[in-house]
């Protein structure tokens, strides 16, 4: 297989503004965790804004990512991303705020950018040939793990080197950068390809239409929530847990950048080549397998075993999400995948939520690991109803559900998966 086609000076300028845009989000949920960790109830103050911000992002998403007009699409995601930039400020200029206004904030930074992940990755594969789309999208999971391996050790090193607000505050800047770059981009992209809708035989049109379209897909959006559900328990919970462990908690940004990295490695590892069994089997392993590697991190006493059961996280988890956002290509048009993509992130955030809240109210009233246990189990209920829900309604196109040449044509969004198709990851 071959990233060829992918090499472009567009293609950078969109990984730069990419990346400026996706480091904050990146940052946010530790970068809030130290900001008010050294006042009383820290920890759980911390999950709690970190709760607020993905809500933010839950609410943002769906009702955002459905009015982007593709075609004109740069100025409301710079409207988005400038509002995030001004949450980041707020909560960086006032770490010393009333918890309410703080988590207004954050709520804010949450919701103002949460279409701008669905809306850069469609502009991504609209600046590539139809048959690079499967490498576009795994460039793009490999950078953003990439983002994600940086930023804790980024936090980390700010927060306790410098001083807890400086994380925010640098996203702030950040985001407020990616604005500029936009207007180094296309304005928007195409709605519509050779597999558009009309081929399809469908049309998606707004309002109660669009929204029975994406509808289809919940069972992957459940997925994508138990996916992210695990992540929050590693972010929001590791540091309490190393310091139960009698670990320095400094390495909390390491351990994360370990399992980011790995993460990296499994996406690029999984864009190579072809996969056996259908796709819900294959992402209800994945989902166990990396279940199973979270829970050890809350049983093993030691920093090198916990940073061993992230890394082996990490490399599923890239192969479970990768695998998640295949079947979402393949279940919605072309000209929903933009608002799929948003309803993904939105699902994802509950995902995160979730569990972020349960950790969170948990963590004054049990040990760190039995917190970690919890979510495991939250994130294998949900794996199970999404796996339930995709056995009932089964695929929409013919063939769906086996193997995927990665490497194979992938301009055609709804045809049949033994055909070709883009693995991506969630953000």
């Amino acid at each position: 297989m071959s990233y060829r086609d992918v090499a472009s000076r567009r293609v950078l300028t969109w990984a730069l503004v990419a990346v400026a845009a996706r480091m904050p989000v990146a940052m946010a949920p530790l970068a809030l965790v130290f900001l008010v960790r050294e006042r009383p109830g820290g920890y759980s103050l911390g999950a709690a804004l970190a709760a607020a911000y993905v809500i933010g992002e839950i609410i943002g998403a769906p009702v955002l990512g459905m009015r982007l007009n593709p075609r004109r699409a740069r100025p409301h995601l710079a409207a988005g991303l400038l509002a995030g930039a001004v949450g980041f400020a707020g909560l960086g200029a006032f770490p010393a705020a009333p918890a309410a206004l703080l988590a207004g904030s954050a709520f804010l930074a949450g919701a103002g950018p949460a279409a701008a992940p669905g809306g850069l990755r469609a502009l991504l594969t609209s600046l590539v040939p139809g048959h690079a789309a499967a490498q576009a999208l795994s460039v793009e999971s490999m950078l953003t793990f990439g983002v994600w391996a940086v930023s804790p050790a980024t936090v980390t090193g700010l927060a306790l080197g410098v001083g807890p607000h400086l994380p925010l505050l640098l996203a702030a800047a950040l985001m407020a950068a990616s604005v500029a770059g936009l207007w180094f981009l296309p304005a928007g992209w195409a709605a519509d390809g050779p597999d558009g809708p009309e081929r399809r035989g469908e049309r998606v049109g707004r309002g109660a239409s669009r929204l029975r379209v994406l509808a289809r897909a919940w069972p992957v959006y459940v997925t994508g929530a138990a996916g992210l559900s695990l992540l929050a328990l590693a972010e929001l919970v590791l540091p309490a847990l190393l310091e139960q462990r009698g670990i320095a908690v400094g390495w909390a940004g390491p351990l994360l950048t370990v399992m980011s990295v790995s993460s990296a490695i499994g996406a690029f590892l999984y864009g190579l080549r072809s996969w056996p069994g259908r796709l819900r089997t294959r992402s209800v392993v994945l989902m166990a397998g990396m279940s199973a590697a979270v829970a050890a991190v809350a049983l093993i006493p030691g920093a090198p075993g916990i940073a061993a059961a992230l890394a082996v996280a990490g490399l599923l988890q890239s192969g479970a999400m990768l695998t998640r956002n295949l079947s979402l290509r393949e279940v919605l048009p072309p000209d929903a995948l933009a608002a799929g993509y948003s309803v993904m992130y939105a699902a994802v955030g509950a995902g995160y939520a979730a569990t972020g809240s349960l950790a969170g109210a948990l963590l004054p009233l049990a040990a760190p690991s039995t917190a970690i246990l919890a979510g495991v189990a939250l994130t294998l209920v949900l794996t199970s109803v999404g796996w339930w829900g995709e056995i009932r309604a089964g695929r929409s196109a013919p063939g769906a559900g086996t193997a995927v040449p990665l490497g194979a044509a992938a301009g055609a969004e709804g045809a049949p998966v033994g055909g070709g198709g883009d693995p991506e990851r969630r953000l």
